[in-house]
């Protein structure tokens, strides 16, 4: 008997040689095909039927299969449109920055600061906390708080900072972006703390012994050694900001329109392909975003 035989319990002489050659073969790809069909039955095929219906005619009642251009050129061409474009990209920046200068101390102090791991754990999951409600629900208890009759104002007034109430605070882009920061900055906030956790403190121990200061080991030290948290972080941030419309509309009246809600509103009025043009617009925008981000340091080998 050979040396790739074996033998069945009936007894019968079994060749097994091909066996282990084609699980090597191939296993890795039998193991990807799920989510490869996945992947391409609900990403690649709707961006591809995003893209096709861009193109369909669109009229006041009806909408037909005949291509054109003619949505393209309503959406770069009308000033609100386009100007909604810019206004999201403006509201991402801001709120980008904001969550990162406000979520980069809190995460220093959680990943640095504190020793034990319990705490760092009480500490991130007290981040959480306010995700334990409902979306809408944090968004909807700004308003009260940011009213002319709100508790900011009544608080500012009692304490004489303002006599008056301030009106910006709410209905206006400022609202939204108070919003905004409030409720992604959770996302800036625990990638760079699990990545700040990692640094060896005994290569800051080295660092001071060599005289470094402070300023110098964070810039040339813990800055650098955390930027892929940084860059996780911001592109969680951006993902959701450059696709959000709630917190606009629940904080702006309706006043602040970005590409989100323009996408509802055309969605609501049958006007499919005027739809399908702004998501691929914020499709192409969301994908510039992340390449970009991508770029400022190879992930798969910092994590």
């Amino acid at each position: 008997m050979s040396q790739s035989e074996t033998i069945t319990p009936t007894g019968s002489a079994e060749n097994n040689s091909s066996s282990p050659g084609f699980f090597q073969k191939f296993g890795q790809y039998i193991l990807l095909a799920p989510g490869v069909v996945w992947m391409v039955l609900f990403l690649v095929v709707p961006l591809i039927m995003m893209v096709y219906v861009s193109f369909w005619t669109q009229t006041t009642f009806a909408i037909s299969s005949d291509l054109t251009t003619k949505s393209w050129v309503t959406f770069f061409s009308s000033e609100t449109y386009f100007g909604a474009l810019l206004r999201t990209i403006r509201l991402w920046l801001t709120v980008l920055i904001l969550t990162f200068i406000l979520g980069y101390p809190i995460a220093l102090f959680i990943g640095q600061f504190v020793r034990s791991k319990t705490i760092q754990t009480l500490l991130l999951v007290a981040c959480v906390i306010p995700f334990w409600t409902s979306f809408l629900i944090r968004v909807l208890a700004w308003r009260p708080m940011l009213g002319k009759e709100g508790a900011i104002n009544l608080i500012l007034q009692k304490i004489g900072v303002i006599s008056q109430p301030i009106e910006v605070l709410l209905f206006t882009e400022l609202s939204v972006v108070i919003g905004m920061v409030q409720i992604y900055v959770v996302f800036m906030v625990g990638p760079i703390a699990f990545m700040l956790s990692r640094i060896d403190g005994s290569l800051l121990e080295a660092a001071r012994d060599l005289g470094a200061s402070p300023l110098t080991i964070f810039r040339k030290i813990i800055f650098p050694l955390s930027l892929p948290g940084v860059v996780v972080g911001a592109i969680f941030v951006s993902v959701m900001v450059l696709g959000e419309f709630a917190t606009a509309s629940a904080l702006s009246g309706r006043k602040v329109n970005l590409l989100g809600n323009i996408i509802v509103t055309q969605v609501g009025s049958l006007k499919w392909a005027f739809a399908a043009v702004i998501g691929v617009v914020l499709t192409v925008v969301m994908a510039a975003v992340i390449t970009f981000l991508l770029r400022l340091v190879n992930l798969r080998e910092e994590l």
